[in-house]
């Protein structure tokens, strides 16, 4: 048996509200009866290669640091910031502008409820 990624899971204040941001940055639709309470994109695709990416609203909000978070790529650095400039756009916040380390050029940003994400290229 080999195990595989099925899904990203979110916990949320207003599960419509981040899925729609999430919808924009990957350029998926969000599924049918989406809600304040739950929302998803590709739920059920992991059989087709797929991820789903699930938001549930839960009662209590973030309060630190995500300890896993989601890593985007971008073709190159210019495709770096042209990504940063438009996912502020749909309502992320940069934490860290970015730049080179590690031999990768990248940044970090938060979505409109904090959760955590890297944007990077080679």
């Amino acid at each position: 048996m080999t195990l595989q990624l099925a899904n990203v899971s979110f916990d949320c204040d207003d599960a419509l509200k981040v899925a729609t941001f999430w919808s924009a940055v990957l350029d998926r639709p969000l599924d049918a009866d989406a809600s304040e309470d739950f929302a998803s994109i590709g739920a059920g695709s992991h059989g087709t290669g797929g991820q789903g990416w699930l938001f549930t609203k839960v009662p209590e909000p973030k309060v630190a640091k995500n300890r896993c978070h989601v890593d985007l790529h971008a073709d190159d650095r210019d495709g770096v910031q042209s990504e940063v400039d438009r996912l502020v756009g749909l309502g992320a916040t940069v934490l860290r502008d970015p730049k080179e380390e590690f031999g990768v050029y990248w940044g970090t940003l938060q979505d409109p409820e904090g959760n955590e994400l890297c944007l990077a290229a080679p």
